[in-house]
């Protein structure tokens, strides 16, 4: 490395740890359950994306070890050489069903899903018009597919519908959003999307990564949630880390879709397949979280008494009715101070700052799953307030409503 690189390499390194942006790895001793042995220490964590709490489910981890008996570890190439497995192929069939749409395709991770769609569907002619608050490999997909971006107000279809009126933006079009947002765990208004991308020729596309398995009662997602179909939404992207506990991602969409990704995506075409025996327990996974409601409801009232909780701490009751609660606290030295109160009680709850969510808006990212008790809930919540008191002598909350 040349001294120049070094050198620069090291100055953005010394203003990451001066403003307090500093990030490094816990490492994780035992499986993805509420409670964990994180750096050598007991903690009660609320910061995973394990919603539905499928990650440590014994039936998953069968399926896994029974794909490793017929499949051995690796695909050993990619699904258009020689690697994809009868796995694969019952996992796409299932994931189609379970979307309601006549096909899916598997792809290693959420980013390489995006960038294979927007690759495939857009050209340096056509225009993607996204929200300005759409995860970082929507964003990224879109400049590396080398078309013309418009961003829109977050959540405004009005603002996407004066964009979309702009002249130059007569050709191909692509509406891309969230279907939940990852910091704030808030809904996009997809029924308003769909029927401006309609009036507007173009198509939309959601990234339900946080909404499929979770939001439902039968986990279709926030297309579900606003009673929304292919003719609505033509292409769905979803993940498999998350609600279902495993790893990878999904799009979901029409046979031509479908067909376009095999030839042309090329994060499909040029990669290995993940392994068959993630395949097999993603199979599992997702006949659990579409069998298994209960897991939707109990999330449900998990996220309820949360919110009562904070209320009753004085602080505000998050909006969202997704797994994802953030509570803001603006200032980055205060939320990384909290993350670490938290901590210092056995409580793992991350502080997310800028450059990840707007300056001044700081915040604990909770996050909930089937797995945790109300009595874990209720810890947290009494925590936070000792916390929070411990910062601001004389605030109002349960210590002093007690």
């Amino acid at each position: 490395m040349s001294g120049r690189i070094e050198s620069r390499l090291l100055e953005r390194l010394d203003r990451a740890r001066a403003r307090g942006l500093w990030r490094r790895p816990r490492i994780l001793d035992g499986p993805q359950t509420p409670e964990q042995i994180v750096d050598g220490r007991p903690v009660l964590a609320f910061c995973s994306n394990d919603y539905l709490g499928l990650a440590a489910d014994p039936r998953v981890a069968a399926a896994a070890r029974e794909g490793l008996e017929r499949y051995g570890v690796g695909a050993g190439a990619a699904h258009l050489v020689n690697g994809h497995s009868r796995a694969h192929a019952e996992l796409e069939e299932a994931l189609a069903a379970f979307t309601g749409r006549p096909r899916a395709l598997l792809f290693s991770t959420g980013y390489m899903a995006n960038l294979g769609v927007l690759q495939t569907l857009m050209s340096r002619h056509d225009t993607v018009f996204e929200d300005r608050l759409n995860h970082a490999s929507l964003i990224d997909a879109a400049r590396l597919a080398g078309c013309r971006t418009r961003r829109y107000r977050h959540a405004d279809a009005a603002d996407l519908t004066r964009r979309l009126r702009e002249p130059g933006a007569e050709t191909g079009r692509l509406v891309v959003t969230d279907g939940v947002f990852s910091m704030d765990g808030d809904l996009a208004p997809l029924a308003e999307l769909a029927s401006a991308a309609r009036r507007y020729n173009a198509w939309l596309m959601v990234d339900d990564a946080h909404g499929l398995g979770v939001l439902g009662r039968d986990g279709g997602g926030s297309c579900a949630c606003f009673g929304l179909g292919m003719d609505d939404v033509p292409v769905l992207m979803g993940t498999l880390g998350k609600a279902f506990g495993t790893a990878g991602a999904f799009v979901a969409g029409s046979d031509t879709l479908i067909e376009a990704l095999i030839q042309f995506a090329r994060s499909y075409v040029y990669t290995t397949a993940m392994p068959p025996a993630l395949a097999s327990a993603t199979l599992a996974a997702v006949r659990i979280a579409a069998r298994e409601t209960w897991r939707r409801e109990h999330l449900a009232a998990l996220i309820a008494r949360l919110g009562a909780g904070l209320e009753h701490i004085g602080l505000p009751r998050p909006s969202s009715m997704s797994p994802i609660q953030p509570v803001v606290l603006g200032d980055t030295g205060r939320a990384s101070a909290a993350a670490a109160g938290l901590l210092e009680h056995g409580l793992l709850v991350p502080a997310i700052r800028p450059p990840t969510v707007p300056e001044a808006t700081a915040r604990l990212r909770i996050t909930l799953s089937a797995r945790h008790t109300e009595a874990q809930v209720d810890r947290l919540v009494e925590t936070l307030d000792r916390v929070l008191a411990r910062e601001s002598p004389g605030a109002t909350g349960l210590e002093s409503a007690r």
